[in-house]
């Protein structure tokens, strides 16, 4: 393949999992517990998911073959620390032979040290919403990269700090597309945020229950709690492996502004994004993750009518991500890595073109001059979709999860050629 628009040298080019989607069986974790709790808003259990904690070499050596360069992929903090103050030795061999793995295969590791899960133990304590995690994160961010900080150049401490408040977004302008009950979107005390989501996306809407407390996705003093985990993590990481990069991720949409939607969407980028700033200015890079974008008029996001709808009811908008990558860069100027960006969609071809669109907005962006250091496709399989199951098929390997097969998708042989040559 012979790129008309070519990378820079040194891209990074990959794809992204996270560890209790496609593991399996992470028994040690909140979400498994939600998973399990009678009447749960979850779609279905997780189960064994893709069974990457054991074919993890073989998953490696396929992604290596496909032509990609790194691959983001995260620890499982309940399976390094089962119960408090007790870690795993058996857990920490497994990650260093992962990583052991990317390196035969050349494929540079970035790593996750908290992917949206937790220890349960970590939730009878009040999990993130309680002055003590913060120190507890670290605790256990020390011992992962005493132990293995030499094999991870890269680490995103949390992902989606904003994840809380992105969901009410997300489910404002779903609610709108839909036509939905207020109850979806409103402040209720008698409905779980979990439950809200759920109800945004049709999932179990006559379920009442009350979810296992206090998981990532809970608000109350959230942000305060992350970014102050974020902030001790990222100084243990700097005096144990100092060579290691550090940041945190964003799901960011991009913001399209209707007349008379300027005041809202102003404080929508204040919440979402400009708030995390006087954190993010100290880090190695910023982690990037975008997958449509938002339209916002004066009172709030509005679904565009007759738009394109993925499986996960976002609206097909690969020129987000450049969208977004320029709203971005006028208050940041540390490096930016993409490190997800992706599409629901049953149909490989849009996936492909998909990708097509938004990897040549992503070139404009740099050759506008912005600091754009890699991009990862979310995600290398079709895997578990948290409270939406196994419906929405986001990968470029599909997975056959009866026998653990994996298929390549056409899309993942696309992006893998424009990988080798380095440019579309």
């Amino acid at each position: 393949m012979k790129p008309t628009c070519s990378f820079p040298d040194g891209f990074l080019w990959g794809t992204a999992t996270a560890a209790h989607q496609v593991e399996g069986n992470n028994v040690n974790s909140d979400f498994w517990v939600l998973e399990h709790i009678p009447g749960t808003i979850v779609a279905e259990p997780s189960g064994d998911a893709c069974d990457h904690f054991h074919r993890y070499r073989e998953d490696i050596k396929l992604l290596a073959d496909l032509g990609f360069s790194t691959y983001r992929f995260s620890i499982e903090w309940a399976r390094v620390e089962p119960e408090q103050g007790l870690f795993s030795a058996a857990t920490i061999a497994h990650y260093r032979d992962m990583l052991q793995a990317c390196e035969e295969h050349e494929l540079m590791p970035m790593v996750t040290l908290h992917h949206f899960t937790s220890p349960r133990w970590l939730m009878r304590l009040g999990g993130w919403t309680a002055k003590e995690t913060p120190e507890l994160f670290a605790r256990y961010v020390s011992y992962v990269m005493e132990q293995l900080g030499e094999q991870i150049p890269y680490v995103c401490t949390l992902n989606e700090v904003n994840l809380p408040d992105l969901l009410a977004h997300i489910m404002a302008s779903r609610a709108q597309a839909e036509n939905l009950a207020p109850v979806g979107i409103k402040e209720d005390n008698d409905l779980s945020w979990l439950q809200k989501a759920a109800l945004a996306f049709g999932l179990d809407k006559d379920a009442v229950i009350h979810p296992f407390p206090y998981t990532y996705v809970e608000r109350g003093n959230f942000v305060e709690v992350a970014l102050e985990a974020h902030r001790q993590a990222r100084a243990a990481i700097r005096r144990i492996s100092p060579d290691t990069k550090v940041g945190f991720s964003l799901a960011l949409h991009e913001i399209d502004i209707l007349p008379g939607g300027e005041a809202k969407a102003e404080e929508t980028w204040q919440t979402l994004f400009k708030q995390y700033l006087p954190t993010l200015k100290d880090d190695d890079f910023f982690a990037l993750q975008n997958y449509t974008r938002e339209v916002i008029g004066p009172d709030g996001p509005v679904f565009p009518e007759g738009a394109e709808r993925t499986q996960m009811g976002y609206e097909y908008r690969p020129e987000a991500l450049a969208g977004v990558v320029l709203q971005v860069a006028k208050d940041l100027k540390i490096p930016i890595i993409i490190t997800e960006n992706g599409v629901a969609t049953p149909d490989d071809q849009r996936r492909v073109e998909f990708i097509e669109r938004a990897l040549k907005g992503l070139h404009a962006c740099i050759q506008d001059g912005i600091d754009i250091q890699g991009y990862y496709y979310w995600s290398a399989f079709d895997n578990y979709e948290w409270v939406m199951g196994y419906r929405m098929t986001f990968g470029l390997i599909a997975v056959d999860r009866t026998t653990q097969k994996r298929t390549i998708k056409e899309s993942a042989h696309y992006l893998g050629k424009i990988a080798q040559a380095n440019g579309l």
